[in-house]
């Protein structure tokens, strides 16, 4: 930003130099023009030619040096533009690896919840194991348990 700024400042400084430049010309311009009036001269037709092909090039020369100037605001924009771009590519760039990192991070996470998840379910199938090992026990001792009752009973009624 503060570079945008200070190229902002020497652009306001060449567009003030220009035109207190323009002022400075046109006022000299005026006082060429009254002299001229007041004092007009004659000349011959090789140094009105010099001096239209004088004025010619000083008009190309004002035309070339707008040019110059246009290509330096240009080239200005140009050079903003183009840091904003690396830092705007610099900002995506850490935004890109974050989201890996965090990718990876989430990624991880997923398979230790697996893992956790696994060890759960071999933890509840051997409860799973234990209780039907356990339920088998139980009817097998109410089988006995039955069978002796039985014998009890018929012995007693014997």
């Amino acid at each position: 930003m503060e570079e945008r700024e200070k190229e902002k400042g020497k652009g306001n400084e060449r567009w003030g130099a220009a035109i207190a430049n323009l002022s400075e010309m046109s006022t000299n311009l005026e006082s060429l023009q009254k002299l001229l009036i007041k004092k007009a001269v004659y000349v011959d037709e090789e140094t009105f030619a010099k001096a239209s092909l004088s004025s010619e090039q000083a008009r190309t020369i004002k035309v070339l040096e707008q040019r110059v100037e246009t290509l330096e605001r240009e080239l200005d924009n140009a050079i903003t533009a183009a840091a904003h771009a690396r830092k705007e590519k610099r900002q995506a760039e850490a935004a890109q690896k974050a989201a890996e990192i965090r990718a990876q991070e989430v990624t991880r996470e997923l398979e230790n919840t697996t893992k956790v998840f696994e060890l759960h379910m071999e933890e509840l199938r051997a409860k799973q194991e234990e209780i039907s090992k356990r339920d088998n026990d139980i009817k097998l001792l109410e089988a006995i348990i039955q069978t002796l009752g039985g014998k009890d009973a018929h012995s007693r009624t014997g």
